[in-house]
């Protein structure tokens, strides 16, 4: 595993944000959904691409609060602009469980 100086991973902007809308992302090469996750006052809503389908379906995602790494530059997916990347785990069955927070925190909270 390689080491990173702490002032390295302090520049990372990981935040907590609520979906507020999903739904399937039919141009994707992959299966994914279009998300658009409120990150609170300071970023407002931003979107993302997400390959989650296989663990979430777009209803049960409505609501969930997800940590996003919110200062990578955009990338250009299909006719989709994700602006921040939702966080996840690799499950055994090879799909991803979401990170999150254990309890509501206010949307735009960093990870410490």
């Amino acid at each position: 595993m390689q080491t990173i100086d702490p002032e390295e991973f302090y520049k990372i902007e990981l935040i907590v944000g609520t979906i507020i809308r999903a739904e399937v992302f039919e141009k994707a090469r992959k299966p994914a959904y279009k998300i658009w996750i409120d990150l609170g006052a300071d970023l407002g809503i931003k979107k993302s691409s997400a390959q989650i389908t296989q663990h979430y379906s777009t209803e049960n995602l409505i609501g969930k609060q997800v940590l996003c790494v919110c200062n990578l530059k955009p990338r250009q997916i299909a006719d989709f602009m994700s602006e921040v990347l939702v966080t996840g785990f690799s499950s055994s069955d090879g799909g991803i469980i979401l990170a999150g927070v254990d309890g509501p925190v206010a949307n735009g909270s960093k990870l410490h």
